[in-house]
């Protein structure tokens, strides 16, 4: 009973803490509608721990406890995929936008150099 209650609060506690989150725009909503997501899911399941069993025994798992522990783990190994997904696509952004930027200060650094080269031409004209 007390390991219901304390999984139930946890789960509210973390639906709290998403739509704050959200609310505060420190997490897109792709993503807070992925923990959304899954705490509707968990949080039924957590309150009514048979339901969890009934499931399991539907789809042939001994163990509610089973099945969660193996949900769980195919549930994080999404997410590092999702994730590393990302990350290769901020690293070749970033890529990008180096060479870009690199490409912008020689291209002002040649501007200014052949202004530079103009003005002390100028004044050597003017001297002669």
């Amino acid at each position: 009973m007390k390991l219901t209650l304390v999984t139930g609060l946890t789960g509210l506690i973390l639906l709290g803490t998403i739509v704050e989150l959200l609310r505060r725009r420190q997490l897109r909503e792709k993503y807070a509608m992925l923990w959304l997501g899954l705490l509707f899911i968990v949080i039924p399941l957590s309150l009514f721990p048979r339901l969890l069993d009934d499931v399991a025994n539907m789809l042939g798992v001994v163990s509610g406890v089973s099945l969660v522990l193996f949900l769980g783990i195919v549930f994080l190994l999404l997410v590092c995929i999702h994730l590393s997904w990302e990350v290769s696509a901020l690293e070749e952004e970033t890529r990008t936008l180096a060479e870009d930027l690199a490409l912008l200060r020689a291209e002002v650094e040649a501007d200014r150099a052949a202004r530079t080269e103009t003005a002390r031409d100028e004044l050597v004209s003017h001297d002669g």
